[in-house]
């Protein structure tokens, strides 16, 4: 994989989430744009259980949190961590992410009210200590804890 071509760290992390997601028996379907939906996580073993996945994915670390998202009822946001090493999965509501702005205090900054460059919100690719602790429920550490994605699945 190139090193510093973004393009092949955003589909190889795609299909490696694709991938946890099929061995844990969740399918998964690929919008045919991008509105802000990349995958959409289905079980499909009786009834129809369906969530809106957004991906971000990096070579190394990166969390953040978007009011853009909040369109979505049910999206999860999926951050994959180290994707050219040993892939880490972190898997938050839209409503957990703002949770955790709050308890960072990024909800207070400059760029989550929009006044500056780009969209408002708050991301970073140095995630703090107290940060990765915040994060530490919210990490699939094995494909079977991807059913976790339904339990609120209506």
């Amino acid at each position: 994989m190139a090193k510093h071509d973004t393009q092949n760290v955003e589909l190889a992390g795609r299909n490696l989430l694709a991938t946890s997601l099929q061995l844990a028996g969740v399918e998964v379907a690929r919008p045919e744009r991008d509105h802000g939906i990349d995958l959409i996580a289905y079980l499909d073993d009786g009834t129809f259980q369906a969530v809106p996945l957004q991906v971000k994915v990096a070579s190394n670390q990166h969390f953040g949190v978007w009011p853009k998202y909040a369109k979505f009822p049910q999206l999860v946001l999926v951050f994959v961590w180290h994707i050219n090493t040993q892939p880490r999965f972190f898997a938050v509501t839209h409503d957990q992410s703002v949770a955790l702005a709050e308890k960072m205090g990024w909800t207070k900054t400059r760029s989550w009210r929009g006044e500056i460059s780009g969209p408002p919100g708050y991301s970073t690719n140095a995630p703090s200590v107290a940060l990765r602790k915040l994060l530490e429920p919210y990490e699939v550490k094995n494909p079977a804890d991807w059913k976790r994605l339904f339990s609120g699945v209506k």
